[in-house]
């Protein structure tokens, strides 16, 4: 058997596992929402702002912290693209600092209002639009965002955009196009597992690009499979999560 045939019969195994709950993930971070109505404008943007501050900290804990802002009547204006360009950056920091939403007092809310800025002025305020106008593509969405990085900080990072795009079609009423192209977002529990699996080598885990070598061994992996790269993001995340005590 070829050592591809050999890694992805493990890889079903994993999302077996996976389907049948045994590496928990029960609750993921997102679940801890507002519930609110799948194809609002508002849901659309909680799933939206938050994920730009998502690195280097606990996501169940940023995501904890979003949803209590969201509920408290004073500082849910920071979710609106509107109310957060007209207050002053003080402000807002006071709110994203206060609720913990925000580790870095001077970093990041200036990325929270640098995508608010963004929303109201390239996307005329809703950023459902960044998708329609690029006729619900991933890839188009993605080119995007790269001829205008600078708009949407760290959300234009190749890790973070594909884990967005991926939260936004799970908890949205979107439907992409190409959801293939959705890759795997490596962060360090996806490229620790996809060094357990043999996708990649420990000394290519030690490169600087390891990011990009992963994702392209996993589009490589499963093209022409069911699953699309995206699909095995959670699976190796909680297997890596749970220090691979599930045998594969």
């Amino acid at each position: 058997m070829k050592k591809a045939d050999i890694i992805f019969e493990k890889v079903n195994k994993l999302i077996c596992a996976y389907a049948s709950g045994k590496l928990g993930g029960e609750k993921m971070p997102e679940d801890e929402n507002p519930h609110l109505e799948k194809p609002s404008k508002e849901n659309y943007m909680y799933f939206t702002l938050p994920m730009a501050l998502n690195y280097q900290r606990n996501s169940y804990k940023l995501w904890e912290c979003a949803n209590r802002m969201y509920a408290d009547k004073n500082s849910v204006k920071v979710f609106d693209s509107k109310s957060v360009c007209a207050m002053q950056i003080s402000m807002l920091q006071d709110y994203l600092v206060k609720n913990k939403v925000a580790l870095q007092p001077n970093k990041q809310p200036v990325i929270w209002k640098t995508l608010c800025e963004t929303i109201e002025n390239k996307l005329d305020g809703d950023i459902r639009n960044l998708f329609s106008r690029n006729h619900y593509s991933v890839q188009q969405v993605k080119e995007y965002i790269a001829v205008n990085k600078k708009s949407f900080p760290y959300l234009g990072g190749k890790k973070i955009c594909n884990y967005w795009l991926y939260v936004i079609e799970q908890y949205t009423d979107i439907q992409f196009a190409d959801r293939e192209n959705i890759t795997v977002a490596p962060d360090t529990h996806i490229i620790q597992a996809s060094e357990k699996l043999g996708i990649i080598s420990p000394s290519e885990r030690q490169q600087s690009d390891v990011q990009a070598i992963v994702a392209e061994r996993w589009k490589n992996l499963l093209q022409g499979s069911k699953l699309v790269p995206i699909d095995v993001h959670t699976p190796l995340w909680l297997w890596s999560r749970g220090k691979f005590s599930v045998e594969i």
